[in-house]
């Protein structure tokens, strides 16, 4: 049987909260998941994905709700998505918001991936359920998609709909679809080549109502390391990559602080990693690349202030490095890629 990862203890309350507003016996719930209610006391915890599942399962059959998943979308709220929900929050529009997900999303939850699809005047938010029991399945996605929806309509303090919803499933049996087209506000159809918002174009430049930069900065550089603590199964390549994005904040990290975080001697770690295929600097490359378009593309850093994060001592082997890796230089990269890609 596939692992299915973790969930994150935010994401399972708006269940809780469907529940209990539906009065159901939580205790009775928890117990059936095999979780402890301290277990999900700290929002920063992490709970495996077989507990995700069986609490769900169990919602779902003692609410007698066919559409229980849908309707706990309700109680979305910027910590359903731990750091990532103020993240999106502290976004100029909503295209960049949208464009933060596909990053970040692993510190929701494994149950999942997302994606975007560019179409000629839409784009297609996509998402992904790893989960394989059909209805479990169903409710997940019915809930992801809804509160996508929700939680944007508050961050922007607007009323916009996508121009259709698709869902993979077939519409479940006594449900009326009249409902979930309230919901969404646009017409939903099932049987679709993936589970999508359909959203207009125009709809990326919403202004959001709480943008703030400098603590869109903040949350991300937050983000990067909770996302870098949560590698122990990565392979070797990965968890270097990891441990190097922690450090470059202070700097560009000496070869035996690395390798010391892995209880190793430099040759020992570099053999490895040949032995995986790659080398320390390319790893290092690799990250640096990653970053440095992370932040020419989603901030208004002065090109001269990525160098310097990135390590580099001055801004002439930055721009010398960067066109070796993209054939651009960092001012025609963010100029192009800004003009090309509406998500920002």
């Amino acid at each position: 049987m596939e692992n299915l990862g973790y969930t994150s203890v935010p994401a399972l309350l708006k269940y809780l909260r469907q529940a209990e507003q539906l009065g159901l016996d939580i205790d009775r719930a928890l117990a059936a998941a095999g979780v402890q209610a301290q277990d999900l006391a700290d929002n920063g915890k992490r709970i495996p994905s077989e507990v995700h599942e069986r609490l769900l399962a169990h919602l779902m059959e003692v609410s007698g709700d066919p559409l229980f998943g849908l309707h706990s979308a309700r109680f979305v709220q910027p910590g359903s998505w731990s750091v990532l929900g103020y993240i999106a929050m502290n976004c100029a529009t909503l295209g960049e918001a949208m464009g933060r997900i596909v990053p970040y999303e692993k510190l929701v939850g494994d149950m999942g991936t997302s994606r975007i699809e560019a179409a000629e005047d839409h784009v297609r938010l996509i998402w992904s359920c790893r989960h394989q029991a059909p209805d479990v399945r169903r409710h997940m996605v019915e809930n992801v998609l809804a509160s996508w929806l929700l939680y944007a309509r508050w961050i922007a303090d607007s009323e916009h709909s996508p121009r259709e919803v698709w869902f993979e499933h077939a519409q479940p049996a006594a449900t009326d679809q009249a409902e979930y087209q309230q919901l969404f506000g646009c017409p939903v159809l099932f049987e679709q080549p993936c589970n999508a918002l359909l959203v207009p174009l125009d709809y990326l430049g919403v202004p959001l109502r709480q943008a703030d930069a400098n603590l869109l900065r903040t949350l991300e550089e937050h983000a990067l390391t909770l996302m870098a603590g949560l590698d122990e199964n990565e392979p070797l390549p990965r968890r270097v990559k990891n441990a190097l994005r922690l450090l470059l904040k202070d700097g560009l990290p000496r070869k035996e602080r690395v390798a010391e975080k892995f209880d190793m001697t430099v040759r020992t770690l570099q053999r490895h990693l040949q032995q995986a295929g790659t080398s320390y600097q390319q790893i290092l490359d690799e990250l640096r690349q990653e970053l440095a378009e992370h932040y020419l593309l989603r901030s208004d850093l002065a090109i001269q202030d990525i160098a310097c994060y990135l390590g580099f001592t001055e801004s002439r082997s930055f721009h010398r490095s960067f066109k070796s890796w993209t054939g651009q230089t960092p001012g025609e990269f963010r100029e192009s890629r800004r003009r090309d890609n509406p998500l920002g």
